[in-house]
């Protein structure tokens, strides 16, 4: 079937609006203020065999996994029409278990699944040792319930057996079914505008031209690949540490360019840590994609074609690779943003114009926990803060904005204070934390917290240690501090730490500045 080039942008953009239609239903159903205000979640559609079509302009990290949670729904459980599957192993194709995936198929009368629609979110808490779900752990029996693929609705009902089980094992049940019933409400979404989009257009056609989206994806980045000149292209970075043990972990890349494919080699990184930074298979992907779609400049939909040009190799028990059970909470959201720095750092050599300096490399989550003393019920906020966003090599970087593997919003103050007992004491630019450079890197961010509870606090963060770096002269971006206030006592803390406080105790978050491009003047 010969395709018209006007229907393939008519279905593509179909298709991307049922994906984002999904995520309006789950931000305005949830209970959550992380989901409903930061919007910390993604949707995506896939086709027959779990490869992704389209996806919304969610969450780079989990988009580019989640069609590993589709085929993992796939093969492990028999699914029928009406059912859903939600898992969040990470070994089972997920990324980190705050992020839980809820799986539908949609069968448009045939006997088989002819579609899926997904959608994962990240839960303020899924149980574990400490509330927040993000711990200094070091094993994956610390973090939480880990959720194997399971049906979670079953004939259009809700598996009552297998919620009673999941809110029985978190700190906050109330907040965590209404997001559970938003995710299964956003895939319904996706399911009767699968089955319109069909009525309108034909079963025939709608697959056919899903399949066209990914060949032309594929074509495009092909032809981008193809303008990367030849060669072989290496960088490093590291990690400051992993929270247990406070030595720097390597993340080392080798990109071999070969006309229009490429090979990303990560068999040079570090083994895999104790502590729960250690990130598996599906995230490295994720990063891989995100990278290499950045590169495209042609508004073309992100999906399975993109990969079909680059061979990912790594090995096994690595820090990109790890091995269960090895503990991964930081892995999905700190050590993806490393992955993407050392990237862009070996296609900086091949592209040197094209290529901004490091951003902040890291999504600085912050868990806070314990019971509310006016209400008595339990309470966990999670969020991970903005910072600066690298220069390039025609404008300065941006201040104050999340960046690659994170495209989350901030907590309203408004909606953090009301919610949580919490006030914000201070909510500004970090001035001067940018590189210097014929651009300037972007700002970071200074959060101020002060605790109305006591409460536990949990830091995951990075570039306290290692500065996020600038490009062709350009200086270093300043590096993140982490300050607990107590009776007027300061402290600096390091960049991963658990530690209970009191009322009135304050959490100071000073986030990193982007590198600087070019040399000033």
């Amino acid at each position: 079937m010969k395709l018209n080039p006007i229907l393939l942008e008519v279905f593509k953009n179909r298709f991307i609006s049922i994906s984002e239609e999904m995520g309006v239903t789950l931000n305005r159903t949830a209970f959550s203020p992380n989901i409903k205000e930061r919007r910390d979640f993604s949707c995506a559609i896939f086709d027959e065999n779990g490869d992704m079509i389209a996806q919304a302009a969610h969450i780079p990290v989990h988009l580019g996994s989640m069609p590993m949670s589709v085929k993992s729904a796939i093969e492990n459980v028999d699914l029928k029409d009406g059912d859903m599957v939600i898992l969040n192993d990470p070994y089972k194709g997920g990324t980190h278990l705050p992020d839980v995936t809820i799986v539908a198929p949609v069968f448009l009368g045939e006997d088989k699944p002819q579609f899926f629609v997904a959608n994962r979110a990240h839960h303020a808490d899924i149980g574990g040792m400490t509330a927040g779900s993000m711990p200094l752990s070091t094993s994956i029996f610390q973090e939480g319930l880990i959720i194997p693929p399971l049906k979670i609705v079953e004939k259009g009902e809700v598996v009552e057996p297998l919620m009673k089980f999941l809110l029985n094992n978190v700190r906050t049940p109330y907040e965590r079914e209404g997001d559970f019933t938003a995710q299964i409400m956003a895939n319904m979404t996706g399911i009767k505008r699968i089955e319109e989009l069909v009525n309108s257009y034909g079963h025939q056609m709608v697959k056919e031209y899903a399949k066209g989206m990914m060949d032309y994806s594929e074509k495009i980045l092909k032809n981008r690949i193809k303008a990367i000149p030849d060669g072989v292209y290496e960088f490093e970075d590291f990690m400051d540490d992993d929270g247990i043990e406070k030595e720097k972990i390597k993340i080392a890349v080798k990109l071999i360019v070969d006309n229009d494919k490429v090979e990303v080699d990560f068999t040079e990184s570090d083994d895999q840590v104790k502590g729960s930074i250690n990130a598996v298979y599906s995230i490295t992907l994720s990063a891989v994609l995100y990278v290499f779609r950045s590169l495209v400049r042609d508004d073309i939909p992100t999906n399975a074609g993109l990969l079909r040009p680059i061979k990912l190799k790594t090995r096994k028990g690595s820090i990109v690779d790890a091995k269960f059970p090895a503990s991964v909470a930081g892995g999905n959201v700190e050590t993806s943003q490393r992955i993407v720095d050392v990237l862009l750092g070996a296609l900086s050599k091949a592209l040197p114009n094209e290529i901004p300096a490091a951003s902040q490399g890291t999504m600085n989550n912050i868990t806070i926990g314990g019971i509310d003393e006016k209400s008595g019920q339990p309470f966990t906020y999670y969020e991970t803060i903005g910072g600066g966003m690298g220069a390039s090599s025609f404008a300065n970087g941006e201040s104050a904005v999340h960046s690659h593997m994170t495209n989350t919003l901030n907590t309203p103050i408004e909606a953090l204070e009301f919610t949580y007992p919490m006030m914000v004491e201070e909510y500004s630019i970090r001035k001067n934390s940018g590189g210097n450079g014929k651009f300037r890197g972007g700002d970071g961010i200074v959060r101020q917290i002060r605790l109305l509870n006591d409460a536990e606090v949990t830091m995951l963060t990075e570039r306290r240690i290692f500065s996020p770096y600038g490009l062709n002269g350009g200086e270093p971006g300043k590096c993140g501090e982490n300050i607990v206030i107590s009776n007027g006592d300061k402290r600096k803390m390091p960049g991963k730490f658990n530690i209970n406080l009191k009322k009135g105790d304050i959490i100071r978050i000073e986030t990193p500045g982007g590198g600087g491009f070019g040399k000033s003047k």
